[in-house]
């Protein structure tokens, strides 16, 4: 692996010669990787072939959810709350579920003033229990969903409160995709593939989201062979990590590309795991990789 650094504070947190790790291969198409503290595992998505996965160091990889079994519906990004009970966004049924650790399933969130949502993508869970999600129409068209019409006439940025209320808290996007919060989770991150840039907003101390402004622009282009804005993780010094050409993108807390972290295939998703939170797991195409990092990762709460 090569990084190109435009800034030293990347070589602070990752070494000049850091080592990736393969650790699993042989998927159409990885994405959504969440790290289980407690089975020190990782899940994580193949969404043209329909599976959920979990690798660990010890057992290797094992299908978790699959069109033989219990349905994966195409799912796309996880996340975890405090109790660990799993959030998945689902393409091909558009909602976003819970699942509790003994895999009971609630859904959360499907429709919109009585329209079906566009295809839920990525999630994030606040402290106080507060579910952002991300509704992009990409799960709506083949290979990565179920092909057909949307109902919705936007594509935007919805919360669920914990009484269980789900309100649109933005409208204004072409293709929102990643997103993240600030360490102190005042601020939310939130990518636009589709203008290849991302967005930053302040959250309100009811929820919502303030202040629009852009964070970040020109990562690459929306074309999918270059590599786009997708997955995007904060660490705990508050620099962002996100998918673009070439591998993930870093950006410190003041907006500055510190450089490029690359990989050998096209970059989707990244999260952290590992017992000190300091390892990247990195879906990228057919495989997932492993990059040991000098930082840790932004502590949300199933993370403390």
């Amino acid at each position: 692996m090569v990084i190109q650094a435009d800034s030293n504070r990347l070589i602070e947190l990752v070494a000049k010669e850091p080592q990736v790790k393969k650790v699993a291969s042989g998927f159409r198409f990885t994405e959504g990787p969440i790290w289980n503290p407690v089975k020190q595992c990782l899940y994580f998505s193949d969404i043209p072939s329909d599976e959920r996965w979990c690798w660990s160091e010890v057992e290797g990889k094992s299908i978790v959810r699959s069109v033989s079994g219990i349905p994966a519906n195409k799912c796309n990004g996880m996340t975890y709350d405090g109790a660990l009970n799993l959030y998945i966004c689902e393409h091909s049924t558009s909602q976003l579920v819970r699942e509790s650790a003994s895999g009971e399933r609630e859904v959360l969130a499907s429709h919109w003033e009585g329209r079906e949502l566009n295809s839920p993508n990525d999630v994030v869970v606040s402290y106080g229990g507060s579910v952002y999600f991300t509704d992009p129409t990409y799960g709506r068209m083949k290979v990565f969903g179920k092909e057909r019409k949307t109902e919705l006439s936007f594509r935007g940025v919805f919360r669920v409160s914990n009484s269980g209320i789900l309100t649109c808290v933005a409208n204004d996007f072409v293709q929102p995709n990643g997103l993240c919060f600030s360490p102190d989770e005042s601020l939310l991150y939130v990518n636009d593939t589709a203008k290849a840039h991302i967005r930053v907003f302040d959250v309100s101390d009811t929820g919502e989201l303030l202040n629009s402004r852009i964070f970040a622009e020109r990562i690459g282009d929306s074309k999918l062979s270059g590599g786009v804005v997708d997955g995007m993780k904060c660490d705990v010094e508050g620099n962002i990590y996100v998918t673009g050409p070439g591998g993930f993108w870093v950006f410190g807390s003041d907006g500055e590309r510190l450089g490029v972290i690359e990989m050998p295939e096209h970059a989707a998703n990244l999260n952290w795991g590992g017992v000190n939170w300091n390892d990247l797991y990195c879906c990228c195409s057919t495989s997932v990789y492993r990059v040991s990092m000098r930082v840790s990762g932004n502590k949300l709460g199933y993370m403390r």
